[in-house]
């Protein structure tokens, strides 16, 4: 057995790596059992990876949360010549051991997998550290169900300057972001498309996009969206297959905003609430018509209750209700007013004739084909009598 810095046994391996060894041993200060990764030796020489490893230490070791595997130490052992990195041991299986036992998930179990994944990446990713190689090898299930992200091996804080060559991919191709493949720098949003690619797996049993090369993944990307789930897995509600094809937008603005949405929208949708058809930073954009309007509270009354599968539509804009004034009688409509005001005009105009010197008024009579005019008398001593006869006449004399 080989003990690092004289604190660590190595014993039984765990994993193998491009980059590096991951053993587990004992820290035999504390007693406790640890993983122990170390950089492999053909790259100890290369100042490129050596810094790249000490950059996970230093990146990782910022990040303490329940859903992340905790970095306890770093160094070089002077002794063996070999960098390593110290980790907690979550003696449980990864994503990439229960898919090969299982083939894939039940809707529950997987959604609550990647749920606590996102819960880990959304802390992360406030810290300012990108993992750049989320795949299920790298979420390990401890003996009391937390889901820990491990492996910051190629992470970067994102506030720093890239040490990755111009041109080079890091990370898994199949579960690489379409920026990623095409060689731009990893950012948030391409390790929530990886995790929808995690999450297309454990549903599927299959990947999104099956290719033999990375070539091959960019072409078979840019030729359209994956199968939806729900055509894949009978058991996949169709609200949960839109949502995991949020996360797989080929876009970065297309994906979810940040890690906790994309956790929140795939428990909703496995309720059965849809997500919105459209994301903009912090907030929805809502398929409106050009002539709508909806307001966030509206649009908030429009998600369906658990168990409905339907979409998100948008709710038609209500008129407010008219109030009626303190006497309690409503206020005439304007289009009436302006209906009946020639009417008006035409009668007071008559009756100002009438009472100025109460002559006889002729009326146009219409019976049959033949017109005619009549003479009628109207002749009142009071004004409301002559009003109301010449309402009389007006109305019988005119359409």
């Amino acid at each position: 057995m080989t003990d690092i810095l004289g604190r660590y046994r190595l014993e039984r391996r765990l994993g193998l790596g491009g980059m590096s060894t991951v053993h587990e041993a004992l820290d035999l200060r504390l007693q406790r059992p640890v993983a122990v990764k170390l950089l492999a030796d053909h790259l100890a020489d290369d100042a490129t990876f050596v810094s790249r490893f000490q950059r996970e230490a230093l990146s990782a070791a910022r990040l303490v949360h329940p859903n992340i595997v905790q970095v306890f130490d770093s160094g070089l052992d002077p002794e063996t010549g070999q960098h390593f990195i110290v980790m907690e041991y979550v003696a449980g299986p990864s994503m990439a051991e229960v898919l090969r036992d299982r083939g894939y998930l039940a809707v529950p179990e997987a959604v609550d997998i990647v749920g606590q994944a996102c819960q880990g990446l959304d802390y992360a990713h406030r810290q300012g550290v990108v993992h750049r190689d989320v795949k299920p090898g790298n979420l390990l299930r401890s003996p009391d169900g937390v889901i820990k992200l491990a492996d910051f091996g190629i992470a970067k804080a994102a506030e720093q300057s890239s040490i990755t060559q111009v041109g080079s991919v890091l990370g898994t191709a199949a579960y690489l972001a379409p920026e990623q493949a095409q060689g731009d720098p990893a950012t948030p949003q391409s390790d929530l498309y990886s995790l929808g690619v995690v999450t297309y797996q454990l549903l599927a049993g299959r990947l999104p996009y099956e290719a033999d090369s990375l070539s091959e993944l960019v072409l078979r990307q840019q030729q359209g969206s994956p199968t939806p789930l729900d055509q894949l897995n009978g058991e996949v509600p169709h609200t949960l297959s839109e949502a995991v094809q949020v996360a797989l937008a080929m876009q970065p603005g297309g994906r979810y905003p940040s890690a906790r949405a994309m956790g929140e929208a795939l428990q909703d949708a496995a309720k059965g609430i849809a997500p919105p058809t459209g994301l903009l930073g912090e907030t929805f954009e809502w398929e409106t018509s050009p002539t709508s309007v909806v307001s966030r509270t509206e649009a908030t009354r429009a998600v369906p209750a658990a168990g409905d599968v339907r979409r998100l539509e948008p709710v038609p804009a209500r008129r407010p209700p008219r109030t009626a004034p303190p006497g309690g009688r409503e206020p005439s409509r304007p289009a009436a007013r302006s209906r009946r005001s020639p009417l008006r005009a035409l009668t007071i105009l008559l009756i100002l004739v009438l009472l100025g010197a109460g002559i006889a008024v002729a009326a146009i009579a219409t019976t049959g084909n033949t017109r005619s005019v009549q003479l009628r008398q109207v002749v009142y001593d009071k004004v409301d009598q002559t009003v109301d006869a010449m309402k009389q006449l007006v109305g019988d004399n005119t359409r």
